[in-house]
């Protein structure tokens, strides 16, 4: 590992954590030449997971776009943001346990709505309305029956 300060070649580990729930090791790092000391990260390169869009198109798993949608559906809702934090990982953890290089994205859209169900019922009937796209109000209204039952 190269110095940051003076390009140096030599270090040592002065310090190592494990974080992100064990998946990224932290390294405080000294420089054996002029005693700079910088942090790195290791992490585990895995292959990009690629969802299937409805209309065929692939595109990289992007959990940003994933919270985004999950924020969207709870908006005004009494949901803390760090719950939806946690039901993303869980939702991206079960992704990456299924050691597939591709995923439908209506796959996906299902782990949401059952998360969203388990969370706040106006959240799961928002995020409903607009991934099954209803096309009456007799759809929603069916969806809502469901609910109440």
């Amino acid at each position: 590992m190269k110095c940051p300060y003076c390009k140096h070649e030599d270090d040592k580990v002065v310090d190592s954590r494990s974080s992100g729930e064990g998946y990224v090791i932290r390294r405080r790092r000294e420089c054996l030449k002029c005693g700079y000391r910088f942090t790195t990260y290791e992490r585990i390169e895995q292959t990009p997971l690629m969802v299937i869009k409805k209309d065929g198109r692939k595109e990289e798993f992007n959990r940003h776009k994933l919270l985004n949608g999950v924020k969207k559906a709870c908006e005004k809702r009494p949901v803390a943001m760090e719950i939806l934090e946690k039901a993303v990982d869980e939702i991206e953890r079960k992704l990456e346990e299924k050691f597939e290089d591709e995923i439908a994205s209506n796959a996906i859209g299902r782990m949401v709505m059952r998360k969203l169900y388990s969370l706040d019922e106006v959240a799961y009937v928002r995020f409903a309305s607009v991934y099954r796209q209803f096309k009456d109000v007799d759809q929603f209204m069916d969806e809502v029956k469901k609910l109440r039952k």
